[in-house]
């Protein structure tokens, strides 16, 4: 290739005073401020600027290794990527944490002052950003040639306040400031088609040929980011699609002097990247959301194409050398799409074409919820993408054939498997359409995998036995660990070295050191000290109070009735009644965080209530100091590496079947946490990776939860059988918790009453024994702390490096690759900076 005869670029030195003078020439040269006028956020791009300079030669030759050697690629797409904030992570994963903090002390800047400057990328809602951070993270570490590929939106799902108790969204203007980590790549851009009509017609060689034309089109441009593994060798890359108009304006209604409805159509086209997950319970808002999903995996799509044929003419090969994995079915409209470019801009036959897709195409399922499973009006795909409205139909057609075949006469296991569900008004079945057009398809727990092959897939399995596999979710121990929490990865480096940041499984070896008091007292010490940073930061943002030296109980996670934060609040609400009767009990703090989707009216009120009850609880002198709940706003990447480091109880409470996986539990138990939960997701494989007398299990398993809901039983047996709980749902019902409105929870206590479909009265009476025994352990130091060294012990088997080998062996086929290091020493020394 033409650029391996180019010569490489100087490595930058990463010496302390290289640094300083890098992010001096930086600050001047490129943010363009003097040390004079620099505002902290000047300082903190400058930084950015200057340790993605360093990134850069790594990431160009981790590129040119992957053509070098003509491997097999990775491509994850994904429609969230939370990465956090990025300039400590870059530091850590380059190893000059210590070497840049020297430096800017050098310039009388501290590296703690401005490192909070940085936003979040707003890129994500939840877990399934989280997820596909640490799966970047975990090919880069372990040199795998990986791309995520996903959208650039200019405004995150929203920004969370709390006005009045009541959740309230605000724009999250993320790139406000602008984005020192991402290029701009206004060379690579796509056109992306909607609309229009589909013209058929037979060419010469008398074969079945489909034009889509009179089409709308809006172009796709890319937004690259490195993404590099820790110790910096591997430099992967994500990028991301911003939408721009074909023409920036008609200067037809300018000239008029109509200037709104000139620019016009480029404010319809740049809408598509303006905000994550427009709202669906509209139809402009559907609409908006299908384009989204359109746009981003066409542009995608053109642009591994365009990779491919860099270096291949044969799309046959097209499988041996890519791997594309869809996260969740947000992206499953790639596979029709792949359809169409190989059969109607390669003239392609249907059986080559569709043996090429299933081969290059993988699916992660993350849910076994009905409502979560996205589907699309038939009548939207037609208006909207005709063409592959035509291809889905053809894929169906012949799938139900194959179906036929081996199930003559079952007719209502065709209506099961069909991509489009029939009953008006029709849709397509997304995760039907991933299933099909992939080669493998995988659950993210062995719970909720097993649940995938019996319950949600099982027509599937019977179908395909051996095409759902299982890969266990992990994180990164290098964000949730390392960065997070630098004093507890400082002691576990003083016992057992560097070793374990990249190899998980070594924290095992901790596990013995569970019986040493000392060492307990120093894991204590160090959880005492993120709970007074933790307390002090929500003293300084919320003005309360909190005792550092109380239990801290925490449930971090998006709101949902079926992660039951309602069945917390509920024991809360239990824990003042008993305060106020006199009953003894631990001091505890509950601490509560996460977003309700704002069209969810249930969660946004489980919201309200946790301020309701909060009001209550912090105005009684009789509670004061003994009982506290704080609802952090605004849950994101940061705001969880403020939180986990601090937590000593975990509460993971899923409904038993509902939760896929989950990776707040593995983080909150990697950082010491001890779990409370049901055997739901991987909860399962953490309470077997700790031991039961290190995990407070509670609750109904998912068959018993199954057969429960099928006997359909009456909710009030629960009030009747407790007490404690039916003293509660009373003063919900009563207005107790909301005087100025009685009647605000009546549509909480109706939908426990009425079905109880997340079993949140069922499960109370058992989740409040646990909770018992959780302050009994607690009360005893030397067990409760022994029990959170086994736990950080135990993490091992839930790092992302095990997940990613779990993928490259099992789905993908991938191997790592090493790119060469090639530095070259300046060929004169840097300028000095001035004394």
């Amino acid at each position: 290739m033409a650029s391996e005869a180019l010569p490489p670029l100087p490595s930058q030195p990463s010496d302390p005073a290289a640094l300083a003078q890098a992010i001096l020439e930086r600050l001047f040269f490129t943010v363009g401020k003097d040390t004079v006028t620099a505002t902290d956020r000047d300082w903190l791009h400058a930084a950015a600027y200057a340790v993605r300079d360093r990134l850069v030669e790594r990431w160009m030759e981790t590129q040119r290794s992957y053509y070098r050697r003509d491997v097999k690629r990775v491509y994850y797409l994904s429609m969230e990527f939370l990465l956090g904030r990025l300039l400590v992570s870059g530091l850590i994963n380059l190893g000059i944490l210590d070497e840049a903090r020297a430096a800017l002390r050098r310039l009388g800047i501290e590296l703690e002052r401005i490192r909070d400057l940085e936003p979040d990328a707003a890129l994500g809602n939840g877990g399934l950003g989280r997820l596909a951070a640490c799966l970047l993270d975990g090919m880069a570490t372990l040199g795998l040639p990986g791309y995520g590929y996903g959208i650039r939106y200019e405004y995150g799902m929203f920004y969370q306040r709390i006005e009045n108790g009541w959740q309230v969204e605000h724009p999250e203007n993320w790139l406000r400031y602008g984005n020192p980590w991402e290029f701009p790549r206004p060379e690579v851009l796509y056109p992306v088609r909607f609309g229009g009509r589909v013209l058929q017609f037979t060419d010469a060689a008398g074969r079945l040929c489909h034009r889509w034309v009179d089409t709308e089109e809006v172009m796709a441009m890319a937004y690259d980011t490195p993404v590099p593994g820790y110790g910096g060798r591997t430099v992967n890359n994500l990028r991301l699609w911003s939408a721009k108009a074909s023409r920036d304006f008609d200067l037809r209604y300018f000239n008029e002097g109509d200037y709104i409805e000139a620019v016009a159509e480029k404010n319809r086209s740049e809408n598509l990247s303006r905000v994550l997950y427009p709202s669906d319970t509209t139809e402009m808002g559907r609409e908006l959301r299908l384009r989204q999903e359109y746009f981003f995996v066409s542009a995608t799509l053109q642009d591994i194409l365009y990779r491919f044929r860099k270096t291949h003419g044969d799309l046959e090969l097209l499988p041996e050398k890519v791997a594309i994995q869809l996260n969740d079915t947000h992206p499953a409209l790639a596979i029709p799409e792949l359809m169409r470019i190989l059969l109607d801009e390669h003239a392609m036959a249907w059986e080559p074409a569709w043996e090429i897709t299933r081969a290059t195409f993988a699916y992660t399922n993350h849910t076994l919820l009905p409502e979560a499973l996205e589907t699309w009006p038939v009548e939207l795909v037609a208006r909207l993408l005709p063409r592959h409205l035509q291809i889905l139909y053809e894929i169906n057609r012949r799938f139900l054939e194959e179906v036929r075949a081996r199930f003559p006469g079952d007719e209502a296991r065709l209506q099961r498997l069909s991509l489009v569900e029939e009953t008006p008004p029709r849709r397509f079945r997304m995760a039907h359409l991933a299933v099909v057009g992939s080669h493998r398809v995988n659950g993210v727990s062995a719970l909720h995998t097993g649940l995938l092959r019996r319950e949600a897939l099982a027509d599937f399995e019977a179908l395909w036995p051996g095409r759902i596999v299982n890969c266990t979710n992990g994180i990164t121990p290098r964000r949730w660990l390392l960065q997070a929490n630098p004093r507890l990865a400082a002691l576990i480096t003083e016992r057992l070295g560097e070793g374990w940041v990249t190899d998980l499984d070594r924290l095992a070896e901790l596990a013995p050191l569970a019986e040493d008091a000392a060492f307990r007292d120093a894991f204590r010490r160090i959880k005492q000290a993120n709970k007074q940073d933790l307390a002090e930061r929500i003293h300084h943002h919320l003005g309360l109070d909190v005792r550092p030296d109380t239990l801290f109980d925490v449930q971090v996670k998006r709101i949902h009735e079926y992660k039951r934060q309602l069945l917390n609040l509920l024991h809360v609400a239990a824990l003042y009644n008993d305060l106020r009767a006199g009953i003894e009990r631990l001091p505890r703090t509950v601490i509560l965080a996460g977003k309700a989707a704002p069209g969810y009216r249930m969660a946004k009120l489980i919201i309200k209530l946790a301020h309701d009850i909060a009001e209550v609880i912090h105005h009684d002198p009789e509670t004061a100091g003994r009982l506290s709940l704080v609802f952090i706003p605004n849950y994101d990447v940061s705001t969880a590496a403020d939180i986990i480091p601090a937590a000593e109880l975990s509460q993971q409470i899923s409904t038993a079947g509902t939760e896929a996986s989950g990776t707040g539990n593995m983080k909150l138990a990697l950082n010491g946490a001890v779990t409370l939960g049901t055997l739901d997701g991987a909860n399962i494989e953490i309470r077997e990776a700790v031991g039961g007398d290190a995990f407070f299990a509670f609750g109904l398993d998912a068959e018993e939860a199954a057969r429960l809901r099928r006997a359909r039983p009456d909710p009030r047996t629960w009030l009747e059988a407790d007490a404690r709980l039916a003293r509660v749902i009373d003063q919900l019902a009563s207005g107790f918790f909301s005087p100025d409105d009685r009647g605000r929870y009546r549509p909480l206590v109706d939908a426990l009453l009425g079905e109880d479909r997340f079993l949140v009265l069922a499960d109370f009476t058992a989740y409040a024994a646990a909770q018992e025994a959780v302050e009994a352990a607690y009360r005893d130091p030397a067990r409760w702390w022994a029990m959170a060294v086994r736990n950080t012990a135990a993490m091992g088997r839930f790092s992302i490096d095990r997940t990613v080998r779990d993928y490259a062996a099992r789905i993908w086929g991938v191997e790592p690759v090493t790119p060469r290091r090639r530095p070259r020493p300046r060929t004169s020394p840097p300028p000095r900076l001035p004394r």
